[in-house]
């Protein structure tokens, strides 16, 4: 058994693995680190039932598919069983403990990866909850994951830059995959179908959270709540959105002013508008409507 204690970061493991198991260890150039997605570690592991990993505060995310066997995994007071097709993302800075499950062979594939759009893309595929992943394309995730191992054991100047792509290749397909499953498994109700459509008619016309829970029957708080979790914005950002869209449709296909544009999208105030739009667009109404008026 292996025990690491480096000032916050902790692991214990017992590294039980066949002979053909392959590991790799990676050092990401400053480049990759600053711009891709980029592996710290990756491999293909067969692991007898006495295997197991358990650490926390490492500074990496990490996905594991099984390809056969049983595994298991312990992760944020939960515990989740691996079979065939399965996979599970996780954030190392948090707490986490896997194993074989049962007596026989655990068979995966796996990468530490990390990049600066890594947390991003993890709070994205959490923001419902975490769940582990019953994969439908497993052709694609087990070919994927098996390039990027080939494409990091005989590395090359194009190495970083396609290992990025194919990384986000896979997290693209989690997030999909899990979008798919909770539109599927949870429904909007028609209250809040109703909020949505009021707000796309009326966003032109001064809107509030108290004054849309009031037209639908329901309290703010309540609304405010349920908005979130079945839109994933809230009442004000869909709001928003709606009003910043219909401006910069303004911007281009119109020569009204920036003060008559702000009226016409619901903001009473010119200064908020113009506030709100380079905060949100990085540059301002003018510049935006030089740049992209025909």
């Amino acid at each position: 058994m292996k025990i690491k204690n480096d000032q916050n970061y902790e692991e214990r493991a017992s590294y039980s693995w066949s002979e053909d198991s392959v590991r790799l260890i990676i050092t990401a150039s400053n480049v990759a680190k600053s711009i891709y997605f980029y592996i710290q570690e990756a491999g293909y592991f067969k692991t007898s039932d006495s295997y197991f990993t358990e650490r926390k505060n490492l500074n990496s995310f990490l996905i594991v598919y099984t390809i056969s066997g049983q595994g298991y995994l312990k992760y944020q007071g939960c515990n989740y069983y691996l079979t065939a097709g399965q996979c599970f993302y996780i954030n190392c800075t948090e707490h986490h403990y896997y194993e074989t499950a049962g007596n026989s062979d655990w068979e995966f594939l796996w990468i530490h990866f990390n990049g600066s759009s890594a947390l991003g893309y993890y709070e994205e595929f959490v923001k419902n909850g975490f769940k582990t992943v019953q994969v439908q394309d497993t052709f694609f995730m087990e070919s994927t994951l098996r390039r990027i191992l080939a494409l990091n054991q005989k590395r090359n100047a194009s190495t970083e830059v396609l290992t990025s792509n194919l990384i986000t290749n896979i997290l693209t397909e989690l997030l999909v995959q899990t979008i798919t499953f909770d539109a599927q498994t949870i429904f909007m109700p028609s209250y809040i179908k109703n909020v949505l459509k009021d707000i796309d008619q009326n966003f032109k016309s001064p809107l509030s959270l108290d004054e849309l829970a009031s037209r639908h029957g329901v309290s703010k708080f309540h609304l405010s709540k349920e908005f979130k979790k079945y839109t994933g914005t809230t009442v004000n950002e869909y709001i928003i959105a709606n009003r910043l869209s219909y401006a910069k449709e303004l911007l281009k296909y119109s020569n009204d002013s920036v003060n008559e544009i702000a009226y016409k999208v619901g903001m009473n105030h010119v200064s908020h508008f113009i506030n709100l739009f380079k905060n949100r667009e990085n540059t301002t109404p003018l510049a935006y409507r030089k740049e992209w008026q025909i």
